[in-house]
């Protein structure tokens, strides 16, 4: 049976609207993306089965395009619609941290979680503050393996300049799942904080992210 078949005060857009979208299940919020099911099985039917097929929300929503279309009734158009949307989410949160100081390591940390999600390739990012701490901007600078010699301090010095930050935070994700920083990461760390401190811009923090958790350089006295 399709939701159209449904009674009207059953069929999940109706109850969004009635209620508020908090009232409704993940497949259901899920059905209402998907707008249509396949032959056999409701719009709600094949939003179950994506979950259970990729064990989480988070996982689904950080699914690169080949996961995404195994599944039978999703497609390219899906994954570019469910990508154009997490991304929308995204700026949303970075517009909103934009207006807030980011002085407490839980916000930050809370951002960051938002950046990188379920990211599969490794990528180095500086969030650069101005004097109360609200954030500028953020960059991605550099992707790939992180070493010393692959992220370049006068780069991100000349970033930090063009901002006219006063303060940054860096944070890079750990794609293998361990968010303990590395000894090229403390390496990498000094080395930066070395070179902002020339043009008098400090270092306020460094994150490691690797999924859900997230390790700070600060709370750890490793800054």
């Amino acid at each position: 049976m399709g939701i159209n078949d449904w009674p009207e005060h059953d069929r999940p857009r109706e109850r969004l609207v009635r209620r508020g979208p908090a009232a409704l299940t993940s497949p259901e919020l899920l059905a209402i993306f998907l707008r249509v099911g396949v032959r056999g099985k409701s719009a709600v039917a094949l939003a179950q089965e994506m979950l259970d097929r990729f064990g989480s929300l988070h996982r689904l929503l950080h699914a690169d395009l080949d996961e995404f279309c195994e599944v039978v009734g999703l497609g390219p158009a899906k994954y570019a619609q469910l990508q154009a949307a997490m991304e929308l989410a995204r700026r949303a949160v970075a517009e909103q941290f934009a207006r807030e100081t980011m002085c407490s390591p839980g916000a930050v940390k809370r951002y960051l979680r938002t950046q990188f999600g379920l990211q599969p390739y490794e990528s180095f990012v500086v969030l650069f503050l101005d004097v109360k701490n609200r954030l500028i901007d953020h960059q991605e600078m550099f992707r790939g393996t992180l070493t010393h010699t692959s992220v370049y301090p006068r780069e991100v010095v000349k970033e930090a300049l063009r901002r006219n930050a006063a303060g940054v935070m860096l944070a890079h994700n750990h794609p293998s799942g361990a968010p303990e920083p590395s000894e090229a990461d403390l390496r990498l760390t000094c080395a930066l904080a070395q070179a902002l401190a020339l043009v008098d811009v400090r270092v306020l923090d460094h994150f490691v992210v690797a999924g859900t958790q997230v390790h700070s350089f600060a709370e750890h006295g490793q800054l």
